[in-house]
């Protein structure tokens, strides 16, 4: 599935260079389920990122079933994100003005899927997620938990390979974090996807049965014993 090869990724803060990762090897199987954490700037998110094409390193390659992400074009990496990759992110990202069905609806549109499929591939994603009765409403007619459920339903509507999630619980209380980790896990099982999550939350990463440490760019990984 991946593997990233020596990858680094350096930034300049004025006339400073920032390492943000600094020679990463990384191999992660298809179905594997992968945790990544440590401290605020040690690199997670831009780990992240090269793994969903979002940004492309300063060295190095990152593999997606043997195609390197860092050599496409703009436009083919595009196409790779939109067919393989789901992506969920702390901030939900819904489009206020739009029903939960409308906003999973958009995540088809740049595949050119027709207007009737989407609806039907939309409703089912929702339900799938347990709102298929809040097709109609608006975000703000949601709870934070209930808006992940409909992100997580936006990034699954694709059917990909992948799903990336970036702190998916960092916004939501206890109990609700545990339902969407519960609800992640399951989706990911029964659908066979390759998981990794950023989180700082030492509670969602024992649950996994790998995680990754990464600090000043360098990452470590090791098997875990899930809790859970």
């Amino acid at each position: 599935m991946y593997e990233l090869i020596g990858v680094t990724k350096q930034y300049r803060r004025g006339r400073t260079r920032v390492d943000a990762l600094a020679g990463v090897d990384l191999a992660i199987g298809q179905g594997d389920r992968l945790v990544i954490q440590g401290p605020t700037g040690g690199g997670k998110s831009t780990l992240l990122q090269m793994l969903g094409g979002l940004d492309r390193p300063t060295s190095g390659s990152v593999l997606l079933d043997g195609t390197d992400l860092a050599k496409l074009s703009e436009r083919r990496l595009t196409a790779v994100r939109g067919q393989n990759i789901g992506f969920v992110f702390q901030s939900f990202n819904l489009i206020p003005t739009l029903t939960a069905l409308e906003n999973v609806e958009t995540a088809l549109v740049p595949l050119g899927v027709k207007s009737a499929d989407r609806r039907d591939r939309a409703a089912e994603a929702l339900e799938s997620v347990g709102l298929g009765e809040r097709l109609g409403h608006l975000p703000s007619e949601l709870s934070g938990g209930q808006q992940q459920r409909v992100a997580i339903a936006r990034a699954l509507v694709k059917r990909p390979k992948v799903l990336l999630a970036d702190e998916p619980t960092g916004n939501l209380d206890e109990s609700m974090r545990d339902e969407i980790v519960d609800l992640l896990e399951g989706l990911c099982e029964e659908h066979g996807l390759t998981f990794v999550m950023v989180t700082h939350d030492s509670a969602v990463a024992r649950r996994a049965p790998r995680l990754a440490t990464i600090r000043k760019g360098r990452i470590t990984v090791k098997e875990n014993r899930p809790v859970g």
